[in-house]
């Protein structure tokens, strides 16, 4: 008889799982992206303000220059702060993923690479990357109690893509009313970039707020039959505490 040799193949339990983000990094990252956003629009409305008041009155130079490059560093330091949370959210989600799935069973029919390009690549991502987070929620049990903050974000998300789509293409206007209104788009458009970031914050801490080790609901284990009878006390003589038996 031919000995068996044993399996090589590694369990499911023991393949290695994608490493991503902790959450408290998440919550950092997504904390200093608002942050950054919001002084950007506080920015853009200041030079905004300074641009009225060179309506009527001269502004100088130095104003005007510091005026001009802050919204140029301001304008920087978003972009920065916006690709790094886009980079840490999708390492979150795919690792996130890639946990549901295996603690499922299931396997991820997305590959890295497809959950990446549907996350990054511009307007596509509009619709793929709530896709992505739509079927995470699924997976977990979780889309009844998150469909309100996924459809939120989605929202705050178009919105926010479409402003600033409007204030780039007009950001080349050479007028006085034509830079006034370019500012004031700006301004919204970094508003609404930051309600859309704080928007993804609350569907992140919605799944987090649900371990995928932990399951959603809880289940009680209830007997078929009816409920045992205590047994009756055993046959014999009661007496009295202390006291002597009777002879």
């Amino acid at each position: 008889m031919a000995d068996r040799l044993p399996s090589t193949a590694p369990s499911p339990a023991e393949m290695p799982e994608k490493s991503g983000p902790a959450a408290p990094t998440v919550r950092s990252v997504l904390f200093a992206t608002i942050v950054v956003l919001g002084i950007a629009a506080l920015v853009y409305a200041v030079r905004y303000v300074l641009l009225i008041v060179n309506r009527s009155l001269l502004l100088n130079s130095l104003v005007a220059g510091a005026a001009l490059w802050l919204g140029v560093l301001a304008s920087i330091a978003a972009l920065v702060a916006m690709i790094g949370c886009f980079v840490v959210l999708i390492r979150w989600l795919i690792a996130r993923r890639a946990a549901a799935f295996g603690h499922h069973g299931l396997p991820e029919h997305r590959s890295s690479r497809q959950l990446w390009a549907g996350c990054l690549l511009p307007l596509a991502n509009l619709f793929w990357a709530p896709v992505y987070v739509i079927e995470l929620a699924v997976v977990e049990d979780h889309y009844h109690r998150l469909r309100r903050p996924i459809v939120v974000w989605w929202i705050a998300w178009v919105v926010s893509n479409a402003v600033s789509i409007f204030a780039i293409a007009t950001s080349f206007a050479g007028d006085a009313q034509g830079i006034a209104n370019n500012t004031v788009m700006t301004v919204v458009g970094y508003a609404l970039a930051a309600a859309a970031v704080s928007a993804a914050g609350r569907v992140f801490e919605g799944f987090e707020r649900k371990p995928v080790e932990r399951p959603a609901h809880r289940w009680l284990v209830v007997p078929d039959g009816p409920p045992r009878q205590p047994a009756p006390p055993a046959a014999g003589a009661v007496e009295p505490q202390r006291q002597e038996p009777a002879a």
